[in-house]
């Protein structure tokens, strides 16, 4: 994946990055009256470093979240994890997860699986930048600078289901129409020197989701 860009050209592509004006929670436009979710992680603070640990220079599983907030009157919550810093016209999605359960809750280290396990227990995940249903660890071109992962949480109204995986713009419309709150948790990663991620790789990149 990135990880393999030679260090130099993360450093002349310093300056090329989608921006956090561009994440889903800059761009919705949500209506008046939205309200607020306390979205926290127990492994890093919003705005502060995510351990190597979920990483791909680490065991690359997903971060521990838990949440607060949840209007009673919403029936499920979205997750979408993106990178506002990738070297892309738009952020690069790292996960997207549908049909939580409503209320107060949180999801465990490692929940969002780094493969579909394809269990009837699984969580109902959707498609990634890779088109994976998986959690993408967080994995910068060296030399390219501090990245901000954003973990955006939307509580729902009832409405139409999901697909079996839904995709970034399906699940944006969703949250347009449909959306009572959101929350927002920052976490940032830097890889300035050439290591190679210790979790592998990932196949190269699709087009838009």
């Amino acid at each position: 994946m990135l990880e393999k860009l030679p260090e130099v050209l993360g450093h002349v592509l310093s300056g090329v990055r989608a921006g956090l004006d561009e994440i889903a929670f800059n761009t919705l436009g949500l209506r008046a009256g939205h309200g607020t979710l306390q979205l926290a992680s127990l492994a890093f603070a919003d705005h502060a470093p995510i351990p190597a640990r979920y990483t791909a220079d680490g065991e690359g599983i997903s971060p521990p979240l838990s949440w607060t907030g949840v209007p009673p009157e919403a029936r499920s919550l979205v997750l979408i994890v993106e990178d506002a810093d990738s070297p892309t016209p738009s952020p690069l999605v790292h996960a997207i997860a549908v049909d939580l359960p409503p209320g107060d809750g949180s999801l465990a280290e490692g929940a969002l699986a780094q493969e579909d396990d394809g269990g009837p227990d699984a969580m109902h995940v959707g498609r990634n930048s890779y088109l994976q249903s998986a959690w993408l660890p967080p994995d910068p071109p060296p030399g390219h600078g501090v990245h901000r992962y954003a973990f955006q949480l939307y509580a729902l109204a009832e409405g139409p289901p999901f697909s079996d995986t839904p995709g970034r713009d399906e699940v944006l419309d969703a949250v347009r129409q449909r959306a009572l709150a959101s929350g927002l948790l920052i976490g940032t990663y830097e890889r300035p020197d050439g290591r190679i991620p210790l979790a592998g790789s990932a196949p190269a990149m699709a087009g838009p989701v």
